[in-house]
């Protein structure tokens, strides 16, 4: 049953350092140990358990709980209330409780930008062709850059706040690869600035509280965080382990950049989190996992705010045309073959 979990505690058990009596300052990590699991799967409302306040903190921290400094250890209604909004934020089974899964969830390292709580978009058509629901998030507001299109964005790197155990330039890379996903599919280009000050985009790499109010929680937890346009920050864990290669990095806390790079200009372009697990949007990565191409749901999201990149559109049309000759024959609902297709067509494009 808690197959799911033994991975986190793994990885995270020894560098988890909130304790069940920290303050609420450090509230993106959950510190538990394998005797407390059964006592927080079996939880129901009206218990009152050690540890309970922990969780509270953790979902004030993401946007489902109203901050409090003095959170107890009763399961109440508005616990669990939370803790389905947060199951349906992200894609899990609702459940109401602090199941095994729910709890794997919150004890995976993520985006430290706290989850949208609103509801998803959905097409006025019939229910089961493949478009019609879709899992994209706007900021509250839907904010943009309100440039004209063809768009171009700046972005640099600071010199002050970087990390030695990559190179400038394997850094820079997995930056453009980044850049260049979301330019393939919509008609924005990104390109890298020397002025790091008159940059559109600033990409820095911070310990602890760098003072922007979102202080970093060191290994794993919380692994970035960025801003909704046009604030243009993009701040990264100078504490985690960051790698571009895994065949090179062997350490088993390792976290790839570019992954987390795309996720991060996702949220700069005005995406929230997706509650779909294979869209770059998704707010958690775990260790040594890569989740850079983006799916159908990330595309089309970053496309109803910019438009579509004119040499995704004919490809994207094509594609679309294709899969609705053959709904229910060839394709059926199978999304993460289209995604896959996607994927495909947007690193072809990146090639061109």
């Amino acid at each position: 049953m808690f197959l799911s979990l033994r991975y986190s505690f793994t990885f995270l058990f020894t560098t988890l350092l909130l304790t069940l009596s920290s303050s609420s300052h450090i509230a993106s990590k959950i510190s538990i140990s394998n005797h407390d699991i059964h006592s927080f799967t079996n939880a129901v409302r009206g218990n009152n358990i050690t540890g309970i306040s922990q969780f509270k903190r953790y979902l004030s921290r993401f946007g489902y709980i109203k901050n409090n400094d003095t959170f107890s250890d009763k399961f109440d209604s508005n616990f669990e209330s939370a803790i389905i909004k947060y199951q349906r934020n992200l894609g899990l089974q609702v459940t109401g409780k602090l199941d095994s899964n729910t709890v794997s969830q919150m004890i995976t390292p993520r985006c430290g930008v706290p989850d949208t709580t609103k509801t998803h978009h959905y097409h006025n058509h019939h229910q089961n062709h493949i478009h019609n629901k879709t899992n994209f998030v706007y900021f509250p507001g839907k904010p943009r850059w309100s440039r004209d299109m063809p768009m171009t964005l700046t972005y640099g790197f600071s010199s002050d706040y970087m990390i030695h155990n990559l190179s400038i330039q394997e850094i820079r890379e997995a930056f453009k690869r980044a850049f260049s996903r979301w330019s393939s599919v919509i008609p924005v280009s990104f390109v890298e600035s020397e002025d790091y000050g008159f940059a559109d985009i600033k990409i820095g790499f911070y310990s602890g509280d760098h003072g922007d109010g979102e202080p970093f929680d060191g290994v794993l937890g919380v692994l970035a965080h960025s801003f909704s346009p046009e604030i243009g920050r993009l701040h990264l864990d100078a504490a985690e382990t960051w790698a571009v290669d895994f065949g090179v990095t062997k350490s088993e806390v390792a976290i790839d950049l570019e992954s987390v790079a795309t996720h991060e200009i996702g949220h700069l372009l005005g995406l929230s989190h997706s509650s779909l697990k294979e869209a770059v949007m998704y707010p958690s990565l775990r260790p040594r996992d890569k989740r850079a191409d983006l799916n159908i749901d990330d595309i089309k999201g970053v496309q109803s705010l910019y438009g579509s990149n004119p040499n995704f559109r004919s490809q994207w049309s094509s594609l679309e045309s294709d899969i609705s000759t053959n709904h229910g024959a060839k394709f059926g609902v199978d999304t993460y073959r289209f995604s896959m297709i996607a994927s495909i067509i947007a690193i072809a494009l990146y090639y061109i």
